[in-house]
């Protein structure tokens, strides 16, 4: 038996919204709002970044009726809406029960799945990890003890091309090549090989190891790397416990894959971003006009299926472009990301997102209003700008005014740059 940290009572922490049980974990939710400088927030945790059509109307319908009209993408591919007023919470959980997007109200925060959004769709990955991810999901929302984990713990699903296996994940699972065992499942300095079927079930068994350890180890630990250092999850027996047969292996580096640009992919999908990973509900709308699924991604776009080959791809592509998002791969908007900023958020020296400059290529850059750095890229190197109040920035590190930014920025972004 998994032993799960013990849960304190229900607590309504908004009006108007259904009683949930407060681990002690303040990140928002669909059903625990965040009180923000522009009204509520919600986060929607969507696994995968996986939406039918009529989930996109869903959710444009919800912030142009509930919100600011406006739908960001985090960093793992979920959702926020903002602007939310005071006592819709319950009219909100209603229409995302209803569309299928609030599977359960007890284990909603903790559905933290990001996979590699282009698997299955142009035959460069080694397993289709859209699929684990929907088991994955079924095992996490079937089981009482998963909702100790935090709103914070991630899993992470690489289809074997290594777009997505270096985003952090506390249990990251790795398609391999031929062999019995043939997905590197990955938890901390740990490392096992586990056969493609039994992938879901790991990643799952994992989780339990991680959450006996962190109840024994009784330092509040809500990720994998918090975990004291003389405190390391049992994998082995967790994986045995659950029938699954798995072999050690010395931990190895995989080098981390470009995220896919703009564009058409392998001829039956295409990619957009949004401009500083928001959508309009407008520009949701449109991309649900192909009649495919949708895939929102940890790089703040979305991938569109559905389409019947490369030419209709590439006329929906140019279609998209008359909505504002960003389809061309030259775009010097791509990889240009920002907080909130003010005035949305309160902790926020500047508007952010009015400074934000484009750009000229090279690596990503994001524009943080306070030291925080809210929503940074999870990449090995980036442009790290920070608004330091008084219209100064700090860009790398290195102090710079706010008319400066474009030719700063710019310099920053060439690849020998120093990056944290």
């Amino acid at each position: 038996m998994l032993a799960a940290m013990p849960p304190t009572p229900p607590t309504t922490p908004n009006p108007g919204e259904p009683p949930v049980r407060d681990r002690g974990d303040a990140c928002p939710g669909a059903l625990r709002l965040h009180a923000a400088d522009d009204g509520r927030l919600a986060r929607l945790r969507l696994p995968a970044g996986l939406l039918t059509v009529r989930q996109v109307m869903v959710l444009a319908a919800a912030a142009e009726d509930l919100g600011d009209g406006s739908v960001s993408v985090t960093s793992r591919g979920n959702v926020e809406l903002r602007g939310l007023g005071e006592g819709c919470g319950a009219e909100l959980a209603e229409v995302l029960a209803d569309a299928g997007l609030l599977p359960s109200a007890t284990h909603e925060r903790v559905r933290n799945i990001v996979a590699s959004p282009t698997a299955g769709l142009d035959g460069l990955g080694r397993a289709d990890v859209q699929l684990w991810a929907r088991e994955l999901d079924s095992l996490l929302c079937g089981r009482a003890w998963t909702a100790a984990l935090s709103g914070r713990f991630l899993f992470v699903l690489d289809d074997g091309r290594g777009d997505v296996a270096g985003l952090g994940g506390d249990v990251t699972l790795i398609a391999g090549g031929p062999g019995p065992r043939s997905v590197r499942l990955r938890v901390g300095g740990q490392d096992f090989l586990v056969a493609d079927a039994d992938a879901p079930g790991a990643a799952l068994a994992a989780a339990g190891a991680f959450l006996d350890t962190a109840r024994t180890a009784g330092n509040g630990a809500w990720r994998v790397r918090e975990l004291p250092e003389d405190r390391v999850p049992d994998l082995a027996g967790a994986l045995g416990g659950a029938g699954i047969a798995a072999e050690p292996v010395p931990a190895r580096e995989m080098s981390q894959g470009a995220p896919p640009l703009p564009g058409p992919l392998g001829g039956t999908a295409l990619h957009v971003l949004a401009p500083l990973g928001r959508f309009t509900a407008a520009q949701l709308r449109a991309l649900a006009e192909s009649g495919g699924d949708v895939r929102l991604t940890p790089w703040r776009g979305a991938v569109v299926t559905g389409f019947p080959d490369r030419a209709a791809a590439a006329h929906r592509l140019r279609a998209l472009d008359t909505y504002g998002l960003i389809t061309d791969p030259r775009s010097p908007w791509v990889g240009v990301g920002a907080c909130t900023g003010r005035p949305g958020c309160a902790k926020s020296l500047a508007d952010v997102r009015a400074d934000a400059d484009p750009g000229r290529g090279g690596l990503p850059v994001h524009f943080s209003g306070c030291e925080r750095r809210c929503g940074h890229p999870q990449a090995p190197a980036w442009v790290d700008v920070v608004a330091t109040g008084e219209g100064t920035y700090l860009v790398d590190g290195r102090p710079t005014p706010r008319t400066d930014l474009p030719d700063a920025v710019a310099a920053a972004r060439t690849p020998s740059a120093t990056t944290r």
